[in-house]
């Protein structure tokens, strides 16, 4: 705020926003993203991290709008278009990622590749490398690169498109790796850090701390590697859940964090396309956010 306030920079800090996967349920982060816009408080991050629907929500806020960010889900994305089951059974991928890359952010939410690729803020887009699995930075550096990293933050064998091929290797879902890129973020040397989960505290609190997988999804991952981790993508969360909880973790050293996840469910999945359910997920991440800000600040009267 004091950035938004002054118009300066020159504050020796790094801010960083980091944003949580989880497919349709990336609307509650969506709608954060449009309260932080609306807050005018987009321009005061250093960096974004972001895998999947988390990158895709980050890089809209900075570069074509926090609204956008959260209208993009329920006015074009839910819907069979983007996300059918039935493309199964012709052996296709249920989420098509060329409905999205090629015609959604083409036509109805144009993305500003040019800005993107001549970024000033950097955009930290984690996918996962199919040779061991481990999660990664791309750096595009061309529009045609940025369209491929997009499609490969999100990719997964038969659920969302096979690996993309980017600088000689192949890649899949950032969220098979790391769901929440936070603690990279903080190893990057970050001093302010706000995470946007598609969680509320209670859920969050459920995941278990063990980064193990169960059996049923390690047998998915023999069948198509990161297939059973992307299905409980959620559990992926358990290994920074003690960083998101204690103030006094040592992975935080002197770093400040703040985590906003929403304060209600609307009953929305990594698929749902019921357009209504979806539109409620962004409206309360929008009050999400704003009552977390105006918590900060001693405001009784939203932004």
């Amino acid at each position: 705020m004091r950035r938004r306030d002054t118009g300066r920079r020159d504050d020796g800090h790094r801010i960083a926003l980091v944003i949580a996967s989880g497919g349709m349920r990336g609307a509650y982060a969506g709608g954060m993203a449009h309260a932080i816009d609306d807050a005018g408080l987009a321009g005061g991050f250093d960096v974004v991290y972001g895998s999947s629907a988390g990158a895709y929500i980050g890089i809209a806020l900075i570069h074509a709008g926090g609204e956008n960010a959260a209208r993009i889900f329920f006015e074009d994305m839910a819907c069979r278009d983007f996300i059918d089951p039935r493309r199964l059974c012709g052996r296709g991928s249920m989420v098509s990622l060329d409905h999205l890359v090629d015609r959604i952010l083409v036509d109805s939410k144009p993305m500003p590749w040019d800005r993107i690729r001549d970024s000033t803020v950097a955009l930290n887009v984690v996918a996962t490398a199919v040779d061991d699995l481990s999660g990664h930075v791309l750096e595009p550096r061309t529009i045609s690169d940025w369209k491929l990293a997009m499609r490969a933050t999100s990719s997964i064998p038969l659920l969302a498109g096979g690996p993309v091929r980017l600088h000689d290797r192949s890649w899949i879902d950032g969220a098979v790796s790391e769901p929440l890129p936070l603690l990279r973020a903080l190893r990057d040397g970050s001093t302010h850090v706000l995470a946007l989960i598609n969680l509320s505290v209670p859920e969050l609190r459920r995941i278990p701390a063990d980064p193990r997988s169960p059996l049923w999804a390690r047998g998915l991952n023999r069948l198509v590697p990161g297939l059973g981790d992307i299905a409980q993508s959620e559990s992926g969360l358990g290994p920074v859940r003690a960083v998101l909880e204690q103030t006094d973790h040592p992975h935080r050293r002197h770093a400040h964090l703040l985590t906003v996840g929403p304060e209600a469910d609307a009953g929305v999945g990594p698929l749902t396309i019921d357009p209504v359910k979806v539109r409620t997920a962004t409206e309360i991440g929008y009050a999400a956010f704003t009552a977390t800000l105006d918590r900060a600040v001693g405001r009784a009267q939203p932004i």
